[in-house]
This record gives structure tokens, C-alpha cells and sequence, in this order.
């Protein structure tokens, strides 16, 4: 929608090891940028190496401006309640 800009969307997600690659290429498909984060760590959500690089025991925030279908399905798989 022209003119319209995407509202900051953040969700809270648990990821496990095996779960990190699924994850990042997931957010490789999508055009606009995420972050994940935990306090003050902020990682970009297409590197499996920062990722890796997060406390994967606590609960995760991704942050973004955009919207995939596919990708707002996965987040919702790995939801924290």
C-alpha cells in the first residue's frame, strides 16, 4: 500500500539448536530486514552464526517491518505463550 509504512511488529519465540537453521532460513526468504534479540544482544535474524550467538535457554524477541505469510505461520509455531 503506497504511502503506508509497516508498523514494527515483535514477537516472543523459544528456539532450540535444531530449530536455529529452520529459523534463519526462513527469515533468508523474507525481503525485509528482522532482528532478534535477547536484552541488549541484537542479531541479525539471517545469520545462523548470530543467532547461534544468542542464549537459545531464554526467550527470544524478533523485531520487523514487513509481513510474509510463511514466516508469520513459523513464528507462530514458535510462540511463547
Amino acid at each position: 500500500m503506497k504511502g503506508m509504512r509497516a508498523m514494527k511488529v515483535q514477537r516472543n519465540i523459544k528456539l532450540d539448536l535444531e530449530e536455529v537453521r529452520d529459523f534463519v532460513e526462513a527469515a533468508s526468504r523474507c525481503s525485509f530486514d528482522i532482528d532478534i534479540f535477547y536484552n541488549r544482544y541484537v542479531v541479525d535474524a539471517k545469520s545462523i552464526l548470530g543467532v547461534y550467538g544468542l542464549d537459545l535457554t531464554k526467550t527470544l524477541t524478533v523485531s520487523y517491518n514487513g509481513f510474509d505469510p510463511a514466516f508469520e505461520e513459523y513464528l507462530t509455531e514458535l510462540a511463547v505463550a
